[in-house]
């Protein structure tokens, strides 16, 4: 069993923003792999299914993103996995928008939501798939930042880099960490 978690914000006024691109991710995996993100439990909403035909559970935690661990510890203990079955999906300000990396284990590198799994869990041993969001101007507001909506220029090619995400996260689960970087983590951005 796989335990795969898109972090973000959960309200209307945060679903397209760049916070959220975990999410979005998530969504667009369960999409392919025809999991629907209907169950309520571990704060959250779920659903279970295959993927890259592995057994997974997907997870859109809702319990909004600096407070990620009180979703994914539960789901994490209640499934009884390992971290090499977590994989965390989330934004990350010090990659350029449409390029994404594969991470294994590592600590939080002041990301909130990764900061509450850790501590949450007691471990950071499981992967990330970092999603490029780039960084505001410099002395540019991070939060407010992180907060907005993509650009126009950035939305034209916001479905390709989801579908990208998506093929790096089946090819993670069924090839493993290294082989997946191997193949994602060369490539530049997509823009």
């Amino acid at each position: 069993m796989k335990l795969i978690v898109g972090l973000g914000n959960p309200g209307t006024e945060y679903t397209e923003t760049r916070h959220n691109i975990g999410f979005m991710v998530a969504t667009h995996l369960a999409e392919r792999a025809g999991i629907a993100l209907k169950r309520k439990g571990y704060q959250g909403f779920y659903g279970v299914g295959r993927v890259a035909g592995e057994e997974a559970t997907i997870l859109l935690p809702q319990t909004y993103m600096n407070r990620s661990g009180g979703s994914v510890a539960p789901a994490y203990q209640s499934l009884g996995i390992t971290p090499g079955d977590l994989i965390v999906v989330h934004d990350e300000i010090d990659l350029a928008f449409g390029c994404l990396r594969i991470k294994v284990d590592g600590g939080h590198g002041g990301h909130n939501g990764l900061r509450s799994i850790c501590a949450s869990l007691g471990e950071t041993g499981y992967s990330r798939l970092r999603m490029g969001i780039g960084r505001p101007q410099a002395g540019g507001d991070v939060s407010g930042y992180v907060l907005s909506r993509f650009s126009s220029n950035e939305r034209a090619y916001l479905e390709r880099y989801l579908e990208t995400a998506v093929d790096a996260l089946e090819s993670l689960v069924r090839n493993g960490a290294q082989e997946a970087m191997n193949i994602y983590n060369k490539r530049e951005v997509l823009i």
